[in-house]
């Protein structure tokens, strides 16, 4: 089994081509016919997932977030960057990001931060609109940013602090005015997702849960809503569990080409916010 075969899979459910203009994503270190030895799956690739995947013997490294983002014009080992990239081409391992490639598949980040939460009813917050090829106008298809649903029974906003707390394992939230309104409908996107607030309004949601908003955006909710801010990585946390499941589900039948066990989630945690 090749690379190339394991990244054909991802792109079964997160297409290249939905990524966003800005972006970075796809094969981003290493060859496509390499031949596979192991897939470690994890959010971020830092200089210790990559000995991790040297520790674990797997040659690809697939990432939710891009390593090379903004371009290299050297390669010196003179930051992280650089470091994780000589690493990984002195090891022979490659590196695979998703990003927002995932982020706009409907069954990729927000829609792993529903099932954690038991939201049912769920739907694309923002779909992603394109431009059909043979005409102007804009269609708009079941992908795009963020997702939107319901719990079974509405509870109070502070126990839905409190479960949203424990359930997405964070060590804080911050939260706009609470309103003394119960909370059913429920609005995620994970990342930063400050740009979905007014989208998050427009559907009735009770309340929002992404992260990275500044101080002023907490004055959009309006009263309308209640917004939760829990943290980057805390949002996009179980991004790699979910590509795990995906690709040990997908490759069932391929064991004597890659054995049981070698789509492995990283037991690093890499994220560098820590709380006080």
């Amino acid at each position: 089994m090749t690379i190339k075969e394991i990244t054909t899979s991802i792109e079964q459910l997160a297409p290249l081509s939905n990524a966003e203009d800005f972006d970075n994503v796809g094969l981003l270190v290493g060859n496509n016919t390499t031949t596979l030895t192991g897939v470690l799956v994890t959010l971020d690739t830092l200089e210790e997932t990559v000995e991790e995947a040297i520790a674990k013997q797997c040659n690809l490294i697939v990432s939710f977030h891009p390593i090379i983002f903004e371009g290299l014009k050297k390669l010196n080992g003179n930051n992280y960057v650089e470091r994780v990239v000589l690493k990984a081409i002195k090891n022979n391992i490659a590196i695979y990001a998703t990003h927002t490639a995932l982020d706009n598949s409907n069954k990729g980040v927000s829609a792993k931060i529903c099932e954690v939460l038991g939201l049912k009813n769920t739907a694309i917050l923002i779909p992603k609109k394109t431009i059909n090829s043979f005409s102007d106008e804009a269609a708009i298809q079941n992908i795009g940013m963020g997702m939107i649903g319901e719990f079974e029974a509405e509870m109070s906003e502070t126990d839905f602090l409190t479960f949203v707390k424990k359930t997405m394992k964070t060590a804080c939230i911050r939260h706009s005015e609470t309103l003394g309104k119960p909370i059913k409908k429920v609005a995620v996107l994970g990342g930063s997702g400050s740009f979905a607030i007014e989208s998050a309004i427009a559907l009735n949601a009770d309340a929002y849960i992404s992260s990275d908003f500044k101080y002023h955006d907490f004055f959009k909710a309006e009263k309308q809503l209640l917004l939760a801010d829990i943290g980057h990585y805390e949002s996009e946390q179980f991004t790699k569990n979910l590509l795990v499941e995906y690709l040990t589900k997908k490759f069932t039948n391929f064991a004597p080409a890659l054995p049981a066990g070698r789509i492995i989630l990283s037991e690093k945690s890499t994220n560098p916010i820590y709380y006080i």
